[in-house]
C-alpha cells in the first residue's frame, strides 16, 4: 500500500508565497506522475499542476506563471511552489499520484488527505 503525505498548508496574505510538499511512501516500484488538485467550497476539484516522469509540467490556466511543480524522484516527493497568491487560490489542495508496485503492471491511483491553503486579502 502506498500513502501520500502532504505538508501543512496555512494562512498566507495575498501576494505571498507558500510551498507544499507531497511524499509518497510504501511499496513503490515506480511513479508515473504526480500532480496537485484543489477544491474550493462549492466548487469541483480542479487540476492545478501535473508532472509526468521525464515529462514537462502542465498547469491549470488559473495558476500558470505563478505556480511551479517539481519532483525529487529519489525521495518520491513532489513540491508545489505557489507565488503571487490570490484569495481565489484558497482551497483544499490534494496530492495525486499514479504508481506501480511491481514491474510490468498497471498504475494505481492514490490521493493524499488534502491540506488547506487560505489566502487573505
Amino acid at each position: 500500500q502506498v500513502q501520500l503525505v502532504e505538508s501543512e498548508g496555512g494562512l498566507v496574505q495575498a501576494g505571498g508565497s507558500l510551498r507544499l510538499s507531497c511524499a509518497a511512501s510504501g511499496n513503490i516500484f515506480s511513479i508515473n506522475d504526480m500532480s496537485w488538485y484543489r477544491q474550493a467550497p462549492g466548487n469541483e476539484r480542479e487540476l492545478v499542476a501535473v508532472l509526468t516522469f521525464g515529462g514537462s509540467p502542465n498547469y491549470g490556466d488559473s495558476v500558470k506563471g505563478r505556480f511551479t511543480i517539481s519532483r525529487d524522484n529519489a525521495k518520491n516527493t513532489a513540491y508545489l511552489q505557489m507565488n503571487s497568491l490570490k484569495p481565489e487560490d484558497t482551497a483544499v489542495y490534494y496530492c495525486n499520484a499514479h504508481y506501480s508496485s511491481r514491474p510490468r503492471t498497471g498504475f494505481i491511483e492514490v490521493w493524499g488527505q488534502g491540506t488547506l491553503v487560505t489566502v487573505s486579502s
